[in-house]
Formats: structure tokens, C-alpha cells, sequence
């Protein structure tokens, strides 16, 4: 009998380091895939991602909509709960043997508050790492909590996952999960990637992507317009902007976006999603990555460019060398910017490797949930750790 294995995904970001697990899961004769699209897959705001998902083979099993058009907290802590309404029933239907949960959104909280009320053991990939400006950082550690098989993205992170209780024969180091896209992916060519996105590149190019930081209060416009501020000095560069999830405050951002772009076409485009092929194919032609997205941390080292890690949201997570933290101020952001361009950090660049790994982590998992006794993994004892 095939084992049931149900991922659960809510945005474009997730759905691309997913990929190729899904697709390893869906070519073992052992197991059922199933899916579970749910919050900004389903929004027209948000671009209706799930049709990325179809179009790439899969089928969506059930569509769990909770995303309300609000990004207030009172908006997401009712989108919370429609959310746990629908994966209840979700899951009910579908009788997954196993759930497989990526992160550390609101939506994945509730996918898994759900599978533990109805006793479904949960996967977990990319626990242990820490956001220290983001509501995101408590619901990861929960999420952690209510799981029964870890797979972190670096031995430290592992560590942590055990550190929180967890029994260290059930907890992997597997590397990011980002990183085997890179590797399996033939990747747009620089004419490619400009027809593809209808924008010429030019000498100097940014990509940027700021995410409100959640555990601020009515800071994403100010951060944002310091952020434009800063980039607006440039000389020869263009911009490429990434729109940013359906955060609190984040429709603030996504509205100055719009309208920087509206007046600075020449030199600027937006996208709400450019997807993994065309993400990953900006990486080769950018100078570096701008803002507060983890890809900044985890995937862009790979391509050997510098990383502006603006303000906290990224606070805490393992960096390589060819990240620069700064504040989210102007000045500071400019201070970072010359970096990036100095003779000596591009020569720096040359020599960084990427902490996440060098790919192989879709497989790994894969083989351990194909393998692994689930009987009586539910009850779990919490493992001590230590303390001198």
C-alpha cells in the first residue's frame, strides 16, 4: 500500500524549494503524492500561483482558501482561522499518512495545528533557523514542536531542533532545499531572461525584495521609502522588484512599489512572482540581492554575488561571507551599497561558499519519509539536552 504524503504550500517562494521534492515524491512507486495549495496560491492579488503549480504537472488535491483581503492583524487572525476550519476538513478527506510542512508562515502554522489535532505525523524542512524580527520565528519553533521528523539546512540549525527537545535520531541536516533548484534547472540566458521578463538589463542591476518586518509596529513605509531614497542616488543601475507576501503592512509596500515604478520605468520593473526559473536566472545577471528576503541569505551565495540584508527580519540566520547587514536607514543602506560595488568585496566574492550546502536535499528527504516507521512516532518523549 502507497504511502500518502501530503505537501502543504501557501505562497510562490515555498512552492519553488518544494519543486523538486514534489516531483521526487511523485516519481517513487511507494508513494502518493498530494497537495494542498492554500492562502496566496489562491489570490488574485497575489497572481493565482496555484496555476504555476498545474501547469508544472501536478495535481492539486484540495484548495483550502482562508486569505482575507486584509493585511491588519484582525485580518490575519481570522485568515488563521479559516484555515484551520479548512485543512480539518481537507485532511479529513484526503487521510494523508504523513504532512509535510515548509517554514514558518501563518498558514503553515495552521496546516499544522491541524494535522496534530487529527494525529497525522508532520514533516517539517527548514526548522531551527531564526527570525528574530518576524512573528515568523515563534510559529516555526511551534511548528517544530508539533512535528515528529526535522530536516534542517545546516548543522546549527539541527542543533537548535534538538536544543527545542526534539530527538536527534528524528532531526537531519540536509542542506537547503533552494539549492537543488540551482543545480537541476537550465537556467535562462541573459537574452532569455530579458524576453522573458520584457525589461533590458542594464550596466549595474538590483534585485529587490522587502518584506514587512512583523514584530515592528508601522514600520514598512518608512523602511521602504528609505530603501527607495537610497537606490534613487544610483547612477546606471536598474531595478528589479519582487512584491512582498501577504504579511501585516504588506500591501503598503506592494502600493509604493507600484508607484515608483509607475514613474521610474525606465530603470525599474515589478513583478508579484517571477517564479523559480526566472528568479533563479536573475541571480546570474544581478549584482546582488536588496532587502530582507531569505533567498538573499540561503540561495544567492551560490552565485558567487553580495547580499544588502536590510533591518531585522533576517536577524540570527546563518550567513555567508558575501552578506552585508545594515540598518533601514538611508545612509546606512548607501554605506552598504558602495560595499557591494568596492573592488575588494567583488574580489571577496570569488572565493564564497554557500553554508546551505551544495543540493541533494529533495532526495535525502524523500528517502527518509519513504522509510521511515511511522508506528507510534505520534507519542513523543522530550529529549534533554545537557546543560554544564
Amino acid at each position: 500500500m502507497k504511502r500518502k504524503v501530503c505537501i502543504v504550500t501557501g505562497s510562490r517562494a515555498e512552492y519553488g524549494l518544494l519543486y523538486w521534492l514534489m516531483k521526487e515524491i511523485l516519481g517513487d512507486p511507494d508513494l502518493e503524492l498530494q497537495i494542498i495549495a492554500t492562502c496566496m496560491h489562491l489570490s488574485p492579488e497575489f497572481g493565482l500561483t496555484y496555476q504555476l503549480i498545474e501547469n508544472d504537472g501536478f495535481h492539486i488535491n484540495r484548495k483550502v482558501e482562508m486569505l482575507l483581503s486584509s493585511d491588519t492583524p484582525i485580518g490575519i487572525s481570522k485568515s488563521m482561522g479559516l484555515g484551520m476550519i479548512g485543512f480539518g476538513e481537507a485532511y479529513a478527506e484526503l487521510r494523508p499518512n504523513i504532512v509535510v510542512l515548509l517554514g514558518d508562515r501563518f498558514e503553515t502554522l495552521c496546516a499544522a495545528i491541524a494535522a496534530c489535532v487529527a494525529r497525522i505525523p508532520i514533516v517539517h524542512l527548514h526548522g531551527g533557523e531564526t527570525t528574530q524580527g518576524a512573528i515568523d520565528e515563534a510559529f516555526r519553533h511551534s511548528i517544530t514542536k508539533m512535528s515528529h521528523l526535522h530536516f534542517a539546512a545546516t548543522d546549527e540549525y539541527r542543533k537548535r531542533v534538538i536544543q527545542l527537545g526534539e530527538n536527534p535520531k528524528r532531526v537531519f541536516n540536509v542542506g537547503g532545499l533552494g539549492i537543488d533548484s540551482i543545480k537541476k534547472l537550465k537556467l535562462l540566458s541573459r537574452e532569455e531572461f530579458e524576453d522573458s521578463i520584457g525589461f533590458k538589463l542594464g550596466h549595474k542591476n538590483l534585485l529587490i525584495t522587502l518584506h514587512p518586518v512583523t514584530l515592528e509596529h508601522a514600520s514598512a513605509k518608512e523602511q521602504f521609502q528609505n530603501l527607495l531614497d537610497a537606490i534613487d542616488e544610483l547612477q546606471d543601475t536598474k531595478f528589479i522588484f519582487t512584491k512582498p507576501n501577504a504579511d501585516t503592512e504588506g500591501r503598503i509596500i506592494i502600493q509604493m512599489i507600484d508607484e515608483y515604478v509607475s514613474k521610474n520605468s525606465h530603470k525599474s520593473i515589478a513583478f508579484i512572482s517571477l517564479g523559480q526559473l526566472r528568479y533563479l536566472s536573475a541571480l546570474q545577471f544581478v549584482d546582488g540581492v536588496v532587502g530582507n528576503s531569505s533567498s538573499g541569505l540561503a540561495e544567492a551565495p551560490t552565485f558567487k554575488i553580495g547580499t544588502i540584508n536590510i533591518g531585522d527580519r533576517q536577524k540570527g540566520r546563518v550567513k555567508a561571507a558575501s552578506v552585508i547587514d545594515c540598518e533601514p536607514k538611508k545612509e546606512s543602506i548607501l554605506m552598504s551599497l558602495k560595499k557591494l560595488y568596492s573592488k575588494e568585496f567583488q574580489k571577496k566574492l570569488k572565493d564564497v561558499k554557500n553554508p546551505y550546502g551544495d543540493g541533494g536535499a529533495a532526495i535525502k528527504i524523500k528517502e527518509v519519509i519513504k522509510e521511515k516507521d511511522l508506528s507510534g512516532i505520534l507519542k513523543k518523549k522530550f529529549y534533554d539536552i545537557e546543560v554544564s
